[in-house]
């Protein structure tokens, strides 16, 4: 059963006053709303909300994330509430327009509001909504796409484990966040792995929290005896389930809430999850996700809001020869995802990284098919990496748009761990949820000019490994 879902775009412009500042500064808001459900005057409809936020002088462009609530008669309100970094501080600005059939113009295109920091009030000013440039962007901006009626998300599915007994094999389910609060990056590893030897497959993992400054912490949790679960992994009271990651380790104990956003999203050819041909295979059940809820470790204590980031799912004989991998939420519901790797297999082994490449940008995917990065035409046109460290790259060709990426993770920003594979062989990764990026889009136009660049400071998901 289907139902439909609301999707529109947003501008509103104003001004800013900081406390302890003697004056004002332009402010504007772009953003894009999206709801599950279509908002009707009687029902309150809530919604996710991303986009950008320009404060002359201070923030240009700035990524935001929050939320919605639509309740004209029900609460008589359309509440805002969206949280944005500006030079180091991490703001939140809180308002809404107030419903009123006496001043019908002025309730819904002006949002009053209050700017708060770790819970203290530290501003307030006036949005207005721009009728005259405004009105006809923003109604014909609304689109109400086909939405699953039912509870279970379709990430839900890619969830349940693929593998089938045979010897020889490792399954990994893999969760990457930021804390927009705080800078933090989290990182949630659950594997399983069945020995080649044919011996007991066993379950282990780990979890790490990457504070933009501060030493880096994680604890390791297993090996134990692997036990099948319906719904997804599980590790004595370590569970990966759809909606919900919960667990304990160490000194560490986490609670999560997770709402997938968008489509899945198949880093490899979507044939090569469905049929294991390939050394490995790798996916996102939705291309990017919101995470809530509390993690414990030490003397530390993070409380996520709707924390973006996304889970990802791996299956295949081990790890590479030498790989590289990058997620990057671009915001406003754009996600790259890279896996640059050098195979183990004979033959493959010789040939520089395999480039896979998906940008999923305005609700489509580039390129087209899935291999065009790998492979090219008949080999010609493949994407290139330069794998290495602190800094590594990525850059190809499709169609009339070429794509420049450069990551670097800082060595106090990264942490190595080691893997074991089926077959008894070591390897090492060198990861880091707090790493950078710079993305650069250009378009061929006769020349080729730039149709886009995001570049990520300490909020790009990236990692180097080797034997």
């Amino acid at each position: 059963m289907t139902s439909r879902g609301t999707v529109f775009r947003e501008t509103l412009l104003g001004r800013v006053r900081l406390a302890g500042e003697d004056r004002d500064h332009p402010l504007r808001l772009d953003l894009l709303v999206r709801a599950d459900a279509v908002p009707l005057p009687r029902r309150t409809t809530r919604a996710h909300v991303t986009g950008r936020v320009r404060v002359a002088g201070r923030a240009d462009g700035t990524e935001a994330v929050g939320d919605l609530e639509i309740a004209p008669l029900s609460r008589d309100w359309i509440r805002y509430r969206i949280t944005f970094a500006m030079e180091d501080r991490r703001l939140t600005l809180v308002g809404h327009k107030s419903m009123s059939p006496m001043h019908p113009l002025a309730s819904l295109t002006v949002l009053p509001y209050t700017l708060y920091e770790n819970g203290d009030r530290v501003g307030e000013g006036t949005l207005r909504f721009p009728l005259v440039t405004g009105l006809l962007p923003f109604i014909a901006s609304f689109r109400f796409p086909r939405a699953v009626a039912s509870p279970a998300s379709p990430a839900d599915g890619h969830l349940a484990s693929r593998w089938d007994g045979a010897p020889g094999r490792t399954e990994v389910w893999y969760t990457t966040l930021t804390d927009p609060a705080t800078d933090s990056g989290i990182w949630l590893h659950h594997e399983l792995v069945a020995p080649s030897d044919g011996s007991a497959a066993y379950a282990h993992g780990w979890i790490a929290v990457f504070p933009k400054d501060g030493h880096v912490e994680h604890t390791r949790f297993g090996p134990v005896p692997w036990t099948a679960h319906p719904e997804g992994f599980a590790a004595e009271d370590i569970r990966v389930r759809p909606g919900r990651l919960t667990g304990s380790a160490g000194t560490f104990t986490w609670e999560l809430t997770e709402s997938p956003e968008g489509p899945p999203l198949y880093t490899f050819p979507r044939w090569s999850w469905r049929r294991p041909w390939l050394p490995a295979s790798h996916m996102l059940p939705a291309g990017r996700s919101r995470y809530s809820g509390t993690i414990r470790y030490g003397a530390g204590e993070l409380r996520l809001d709707h924390a973006p980031g996304a889970e990802a799912r791996i299956y295949g004989h081990g790890n590479a020869r030498r790989w590289a991998w990058l997620h990057a939420d671009l915001g406003g519901g754009d996600v790259l995802e890279i896996v640059a790797a050098v195979s183990m297999r004979r033959g493959l082994d010789r040939l520089p990284p395999l480039v896979f490449l998906r940008l999923h940008r305005n609700g489509r995917s580039w390129p087209r098919r899935a291999e065009r990065s790998a492979v090219g035409w008949a080999g010609i046109g493949r994407f290139r990496a330069d794998l290495g460290l602190p800094e590594w790259r990525v850059e190809g060709r499709a169609g009339l748009r070429r794509i420049k990426v450069t990551v670097t993770q800082p060595p106090e920003r990264t942490l190595t761990l080691d893997y074991t594979d089926p077959d008894g062989s070591a390897a090492v990764c060198r990861n880091s949820e707090t790493a950078d990026a710079m993305v650069s889009l250009e378009r061929w136009w006769g020349t080729w000019r730039r149709e886009a660049v995001w570049r990520l400071s300490g909020t790009a998901h990236a990692e180097v490994g080797d034997r």
